[in-house]
């Protein structure tokens, strides 16, 4: 949810609208919630996760969805892609910025596919499909 607080930075969003289950947000705030258990030999747990942004614009939609298990897990390609892009001068602007206003996100993605699942739709006029 953290990310809600870079969008309007690089983007004119006159809105954001963050949703989390309750089930998770009982979970980060208890004391009592226990660590995650490995469920496999990668050291992952069993937990999973989905990231799913509409955006709307007059008559036009554009969706995009993120899935995979153990977003902590995820974490550690997620940064090494950043700095790999970053190293290597694949970055759209310098200094402090959003993921999004700094990589081209597309292209993000499909590099971390081995590690989470995603797709992008969108609709209205002049739509396009992308998988």
């Amino acid at each position: 949810m953290a990310d809600v607080v870079a969008i309007p930075s690089h983007l004119a969003i006159p809105e954001v609208r963050s949703y989390m289950s309750v089930e998770a947000a009982r979970d980060v705030i208890s004391p009592d919630t226990p660590e995650p258990v490995a469920v496999e030999e990668q050291g992952r747990s069993g937990q999973s996760f989905v990231v799913d942004v509409v955006v709307c614009s007059g008559s036009s939609q554009r969706r995009a969805a993120a899935a995979g298990q153990d977003i902590y897990a995820v974490t550690a390609p997620l940064a090494v892609e950043a700095v790999a892009r970053i190293l290597t001068g694949r970055t759209r602007t310098t200094g402090v910025a959003s993921a999004g206003a700094i990589f081209d996100a597309p292209d993000c993605l499909v590099a971390l596919s081995p590690h989470i699942t995603w797709c992008s739709r969108w609709s209205g006029r002049n739509s396009r499909k992308a998988v």
